[in-house]
C-alpha cells in the first residue's frame, strides 16, 4: 500500500506541469519606502520639484516569468506637495490637476517586456484629469530579498515624461514647461 501511494505521488509530480506563481507585493507607502515625484522646468531657469504624498498600489512579479508582471497604482492628486503652500493650491485648481473633479490619477499595467536583468519596459494605461493614454517606460529593478525583520521586499524605479497638454492641462508656462517628468521609486512587501 505504501509503495502504491508513493508511486502515485511520484507519478503525479512527474506528470503535473511545473508552474511558478507570481509573488504579490503591496507598495510600502506606510513605511515611506515608495515615492512618486515630479520635475518640471520653471521658465527655463531652474526646475520645480515635488511629489505626491498619498498613493497606494500593488504589483506582482515572478522571477521565472517576468513577462507576467503587473502593477496598479492610485494617486491622491490633492496630496501634491511642491514645498510651497500657495503654489500647491494653484496646482490643485482647475488650471492644473482640478482635484475637485479628478481626485485620483492612476496607472494600470497592460504588459511588461523584461530586459533579462530584472527590469524592462512597462506598458499600461495612465489616467490623469479623466484622460487616459496608453504609455510605456523603462523600469529598473533596484533589488530584492529578505529585510532584517523577515519580510521579503522588491524594489523598482523608473521615469516617464509626458506633455501636460496630452492630459488637458493647457495653462501657459512657456515652451520649456510643456513636459513634466515623473520619477517612481517603488518598494513592495511580499504578501
Amino acid at each position: 500500500m505504501k509503495k502504491t501511494l508513493l508511486a502515485s505521488a511520484l507519478a503525479t509530480l512527474l506528470v503535473a506541469p511545473l508552474t511558478s506563481q507570481a509573488n504579490e507585493y503591496v507598495i510600502d507607502t506606510e513605511g515611506a519606502h515608495a515615492f512618486v515625484q515630479f520635475k518640471i522646468s520653471h521658465l527655463g531657469y531652474s526646475y520645480l520639484l515635488g511629489r505626491f504624498n498619498e498613493f497606494e498600489g500593488s504589483f506582482s512579479y515572478d522571477e521565472d516569468h517576468p513577462e507576467n508582471a503587473s502593477v496598479n497604482v492610485v494617486i491622491d492628486t490633492a496630496s501634491i506637495d511642491s514645498n510651497h503652500g500657495e503654489r500647491d493650491q494653484h496646482l490643485r485648481s482647475d488650471d492644473f490637476l482640478d482635484v475637485e473633479n479628478y481626485p485620483q490619477a492612476s496607472f494600470t499595467s497592460t504588459g511588461f517586456e523584461p530586459d533579462g536583468n530584472g527590469g524592462g519596459t512597462l506598458h499600461g494605461d495612465f489616467t490623469l484629469r479623466g484622460v487616459t493614454h496608453g504609455i510605456h517606460f523603462d523600469v529598473n529593478q533596484v533589488g530584492a530579498g529578505e529585510d532584517p525583520w523577515g519580510m521579503t521586499r522588491r524594489g523598482f524605479e523608473g521615469t516617464y515624461t509626458f506633455k501636460l497638454a496630452d492630459y488637458g492641462i493647457d495653462y501657459e508656462l512657456g515652451p520649456d514647461a510643456e513636459e513634466i517628468e515623473i520619477y517612481l521609486s517603488i518598494e513592495g512587501i511580499q504578501q
